[in-house]
């Protein structure tokens, strides 16, 4: 399988994370999003809307992170990252869809701004982040993991722009409970970093 990939991109970092944990093989294909790769009519054809990451598996092709996630804990043996159960899968993707909301207009945006000067507006991305964090903390101070009592993807979508947020100016320091879930995180058997010393 071939993952288009950023190295920076917390969303194609949960998919590279997810792949080290559960040792799924993974061909690692980058795109140079500041030259405008991912603008050129072959990338265009992968993904219309010019986005990574992309998996590529055989003749099947899927954008979205989330998505990857769902269609690659799908196909292992072990379906401990995302049973076959309809109760336990809606307990997940409400997991997901945080990762996809809240996250991407709040933690992920700030680091967008801080880091990489995207014209995005800060009072908002904290507006979503002070409401977010609170409540993310909260749900981890009564469980280790976000779903299901055990590490499911619902961990890997979340991790990355929540681990990362300092990067966006964000204090972590009054969710302690947050950062001990960072530590099971990173304690995890295959546990990769996104980059040097920005994760763990």
């Amino acid at each position: 399988m071939l993952l288009y990939d950023l190295d920076v991109s917390g969303n194609c970092y949960k998919i590279r994370l997810f792949a080290a944990l559960t040792r799924t093989k993974l061909d690692l294909v980058p795109v140079d999003l500041a030259s405008g790769q991912n603008h050129d009519p072959d990338f265009r054809k992968l993904n219309p809307f010019g986005e990574v990451p992309v998996l590529v598996d055989g003749d099947f092709t899927l954008r979205d992170s989330q998505a990857i996630l769902v269609y690659l804990a799908g196909r292992l043996a072990d379906r401990a990252w995302w049973p076959e159960d309809a109760m336990s899968q809606a307990t997940i993707t409400q997991w997901l869809s945080v990762a996809s909301s809240e996250v991407r207009n709040g933690p992920n945006a700030a680091r967008l701004i801080r880091k990489f000067g995207y014209p995005l507006d800060m009072g908002t991305a904290m507006r979503w982040t002070d409401k977010l964090l609170p409540l993310l903390n909260a749900h981890v101070e009564t469980q280790d993991w976000f779903a299901l009592n055990r590490p499911t993807i619902a961990d890997c979508a979340l991790f990355p722009y929540l681990a990362l947020a300092p990067e966006g100016g964000i204090d972590l320091a009054p969710y302690p409970a947050l950062g001990r879930w960072f530590d099971r995180v990173g304690n995890l058997p295959g546990f990769i970093p996104i980059h040097a010393g920005s994760v763990k």
